[in-house]
């Protein structure tokens, strides 16, 4: 998620993802994916380099992340029960 800032000032976070286009008109608008759009302080610009540096630290934490732990057991294949006859 990005924070940016509605024209009344308050700040919110929008996923990045759902951006599909950004207009700036003068003002700057967020089209989103789903139709809707939205309006901030930000310029255009900026937004993009807010959703660039998002987008570089959701690799540096992947990068970072440890490996995951091996399965203790492996699967196999269980022999049928006798049926006594």
């Amino acid at each position: 998620m990005i924070v940016v800032t509605h024209l009344n000032g308050s700040q919110f976070a929008i996923n990045p993802d759902l951006i599909e286009k950004i207009h700036a008109n003068p003002d700057t608008t967020l089209s989103m994916v789903d139709g809707s759009f939205v309006i901030v302080r930000e310029p255009l610009e900026e937004v993009i380099e807010i959703i660039r540096g998002y987008r570089a630290s959701v690799l540096r934490m992947a990068r970072d992340l440890p490996d995951p732990p091996q399965p203790v057991a492996k699967l196999a294949a269980v022999p049928p029960r006798p049926t006594g006859k």
